[in-house]
């Protein structure tokens, strides 16, 4: 899966590299961090009292989502929540820790519209919200965003509103929260995804002009390049966007401002604006290079955003030939090595490890990612994880065997209900494109997962949701002309069982009866 620079157990004031490894429960893993950090995060999982506690308290209500095994969530502990400035600025709000796989948390998670791991979102008492914080930035940014957020008075709805129609009335600050909203978000609704591109745009018109109209500009363009196929876009002149880009990443202070957009929109910016091997294009990668090498050798930002910039680099290459080139590859290996070597701390490792073994796979070094996500398996606290990604790797060399016995090991691994649940939807879906003919295995994995599903009470909410719904149309796919009749028959089975135990007003009823059509 791709996570844009894409969600949490023990939280320590101090080094995290003192702690032991995670607990695989995540309830007893919340009660952990609860009782020896320096952040007073609740630790159970009823949002609903959190609210209250907040109106009660006249106090903001800061809602962090993740998981134990998110790479990005990790580098959010390892980089922002274990700085002081962080933990002193917790006293102003109430901290809501909510773990994917801790019981009702993929409902509460249909309820406030999160799905990523981590989303973070700053509430008012009364519930309304005053913005999505950006998991991708460094942490100096993202200390900046947290004390706008908690100086405004205004939603960040109502900030928007008042920004489309003019923002005379709107401070410098409000700009800012509004160009650093995580727009990229697929569940924030104050822009539907189809309006993103041109909102974005005009946004960027209407600001100042500065730091915040470019970064809304190039989130515009970002936004447009990454619509789905057929989406309808504004107007977009791309020489002269190819221009103002090369203008923002040239300035040295203004790629650093936007170093997150620029390592995860290089690949996808540059192929919408410019067309295959022509000059425009190698001149925006050339300038798209320099900006990268910069940020990859910045000591001052995190090593996984350096590791962002190197895979940008590869991106680019990737553009208009078959692989990276040798000289990249080598610089990749030991920019990988040096970094990797380096991490010590287990949290960040999750992060680190996750971002090298992705950037030396995209430049085509499948056996030295392979080597690096072999050896973190006994060292990560969600080895699973990597076995995922170990998986992927044997799919892309169609290693076909391999591939269906990492993801069979990432399931078998996986801890935590919703987790399973995600992981065993993810080896099934993958199984069938693997072993299609092989149905005494892909019925065993279904009769595995909906066997999970029968033991969650919130199966079907959420993410949860997402990946049943999404094995479940690979199912029909696969019995499209009814070759593996018997073995759909079995699941369909299964599942009604399931489904039949659920309340006529469960919401989930519904969602569950949807997962596999009758065919």
């Amino acid at each position: 899966m791709k996570m844009i620079p894409s969600l949490m157990a023990t939280l320590l004031a101090t080094s995290f590299a003192s702690l032991p490894v995670l607990a695989a429960d995540a309830k007893a893993s919340a009660s952990a961090h609860a009782a020896q950090n320096g952040i007073d995060w609740r630790k159970d999982n009823n949002v609903d009292a959190a609210f209250a506690q907040a109106k009660a308290s006249n106090k903001p209500l800061f809602l962090y989502w993740g998981a134990i095994w998110c790479p990005p969530c990790n580098q959010v502990k390892a980089t922002i929540f274990n700085r002081q400035e962080f933990i002193d600025k917790s006293r102003h709000f109430i901290p809501v820790y909510l773990d994917g796989d801790t019981p009702g948390a993929q409902k509460f998670a249909a309820q406030f519209k999160v799905r990523g791991y981590p989303t973070m979102i700053l509430f008012k008492p009364d519930g309304t919200e005053i913005t999505r914080l950006p998991g991708e930035v460094d942490s100096e940014r993202y200390l900046q965003v947290l004390t706008l957020a908690l100086n405004t008075s205004l939603s960040v709805q109502d900030t928007l509103k008042l920004a489309l129609a003019g923002g005379k009335t709107l401070k410098n600050e409000d700009w800012s929260l509004l160009a650093d909203y995580s727009w990229d978000d697929p569940e924030q609704k104050l822009i539907a995804g189809k309006d993103l591109p041109a909102t974005l745009l005009k946004l960027s018109e209407l600001s100042p002009a500065g730091l915040h109209a470019t970064r809304l500009y190039l989130r515009g363009i970002y936004a447009a390049a990454t619509a789905k196929p057929g989406q309808a876009l504004p107007a977009i002149d791309k020489a002269q966007a190819s221009e103002k880009i090369l203008k923002a990443i040239s300035n040295v202070s203004t790629a650093r401002d936007n170093m997150d957009l620029l390592s995860y929109g290089a690949g996808e910016i540059t192929e919408f604006l410019t067309t295959a091997k022509s000059d425009s294009r190698n001149k925006l990668v050339r300038a798209w290079n320099v900006a990268l090498v910069k940020l990859a050798d910045d000591a001052t930002l995190s090593k996984t955003d350096r590791l962002g910039a190197v895979g940008a680099q590869v991106a680019l290459a990737s553009l208009d030939n078959a692989k990276p080139e040798a000289a990249l590859q080598k610089d990749v290996q030991k920019r990988v090595g040096l970094i990797e070597q380096a991490t010590t701390d287990a949290y960040e490792r999750q992060s680190v490890v996750n971002a090298a073994a992705h950037a030396l796979g995209d430049a085509g070094l499948l056996d030295d990612a392979d080597a690096l996500l072999k050896a973190e398996l006994k060292r990560s606290h969600s080895p699973y994880y990597f076995m995922s990604t170990l998986g992927s790797n044997a799919k892309k060399r169609g290693d076909k065997v391999a591939a269906a016995n990492w993801y069979e090991q990432a399931y078998d691994a996986a801890k935590g209900p919703a987790t399973r649940l995600q992981w065993g939807s993810n080896y099934v879906s993958n199984l069938v494109d693997l072993a299609p003919n092989d149905d005494a295995r892909i019925t065993k994995a279904i009769q595995s997962v909906f066997g999970e599903a029968a033991k969650v009470d919130n199966a079907f909410y959420e993410r949860n949701r997402a990946y049943l719904e999404k094995m479940g149309k690979k199912l029909i796919d696969w019995n499209k002309e009814g070759k593996h009749q018997v073995a759909y028959q079995k699941a369909r089975s299964q599942l009604d069982g399931i489904c039949g135990k659920l309340p006529a007003t469960d919401p989930q009823k519904a969602v569950c009866q949807g997962v596999l059509l009758k065919s």
